[in-house]
């Protein structure tokens, strides 16, 4: 007997619906099952590896699976970002992308081997933090002005950051273009190589990712002169923003996510994107991450990727404005 047409639709929605239930698990219902590899597109010590290991952790207690750090460093961050760019599309690596390597290099570099827009897929914001100014405790310098007063006497006087194309990178630039000053930036493969110099005098100011230094400057080993940021920040309230020092205007505010390859499934996502909002949110990770001198904050994979489309068309603006480039 031959069904009747509309017996045959029936059936073509059960079979549809009986198929969709069976690929489900092979798609990501039994996600993860097997440790999760984070890459870190810089050097170990840094802000990015005490956020990946603080959060990473809590991750990898909520999906029952480690997450492993894995440090990549070299290139502004492109090295690590490219290898996340190109592994498989499973959920297995995820990398911590910044304003430097989602935004900024793509407009710096002379050849990155990804574009943001396209070769990833956002998780979660991860948060964000602030630059800081700073001196070594014995560099005869207290402020901003006398900095300035420093510079332009002595021409060419070096400042380190944690690599070139970062968002420290870009801070000196336009530190520079606003203050009239020829300033010469050393790049470290990192924050913690470069507080070393700092440390040891032998270079004498750098621009950094907050978090890193904050321990030396309050143990009195690292002068901070001012907070690159719109505001002043919560673990240094008494030092004023570049704004107020007396550049009017001056701004760069860092901002971190978590991104996987291109083509992430939706259930993977959604696993990886709850757990890391669920991790920001934890009370000790808030507190351990802040008295750091991080401002953790999660958000929807949509929201970073809005982010990101964003900050990449200002940035370009910015970088073609101020004429920065790496070779």
């Amino acid at each position: 007997m031959t069904p009747s047409p509309h017996r045959r639709t029936l059936l073509r929605i059960a079979v549809a619906a009986l198929s969709a239930t069976a690929i489900a698990p092979a798609i990501g219902a039994d996600y993860p099952a097997k440790p999760i590899r984070f890459v870190v597109p810089y050097a170990a010590g840094g802000t990015t590896d005490l956020v990946a290991r603080t959060v990473g952790q809590r991750v990898g207690e909520k999906l029952g699976q480690p997450v492993v750090i894995e440090n990549r460093p070299g290139a502004g961050g492109n090295i690590g970002m490219d290898v996340v760019a190109k592994a498989a599309p499973d959920g297995y690596t995820i990398g911590f992308g910044a304003i430097s390597t989602n935004a900024l290099n793509p407009h710096i570099y002379r050849s990155v081997p990804f574009d943001p827009r396209k070769d990833f897929t956002a998780v979660s914001l991860l948060g964000t933090s602030t630059i800081v100014l700073e001196v070594g405790a014995g560099f005869p310098v207290k402020t901003v002005r006398e900095l300035v007063s420093y510079a332009k006497t002595h021409p060419g006087l070096t400042y380190a950051t944690a690599g070139a194309g970062t968002s420290m990178h870009l801070a000196g630039v336009m530190f520079a273009q606003a203050t009239g000053t020829n300033l010469t930036h050393a790049p470290y493969k990192g924050s913690s190589p470069a507080i070393n110099d700092l440390l040891g005098g032998h270079i004498n100011v750098m621009f950094d990712n907050l978090p890193a230094s904050l321990p030396h400057i309050q143990a009195g080993k690292l002068r901070a002169l001012a907070v690159a940021g719109k505001t002043r920040w919560p673990s240094l309230p008494d030092v004023p923003t570049l704004a107020e020092a007396g550049l009017e205007g001056y701004a760069v505010e860092p901002w971190f996510g978590v991104y996987g390859p291109a083509g992430l499934p939706a259930p993977v996502l959604q696993a990886l994107n709850a757990a890391f909002v669920e991790a920001l949110a934890n009370p000790e990770v808030r507190d351990k991450l802040a008295k750091a001198g991080f401002n953790p904050k999660g958000s929807s994979a949509a929201e970073l990727q809005s982010l990101t489309l964003s900050e990449y068309e200002r940035f370009g603006k910015v970088a073609r404005t101020a004429n920065i480039s790496v070779d």
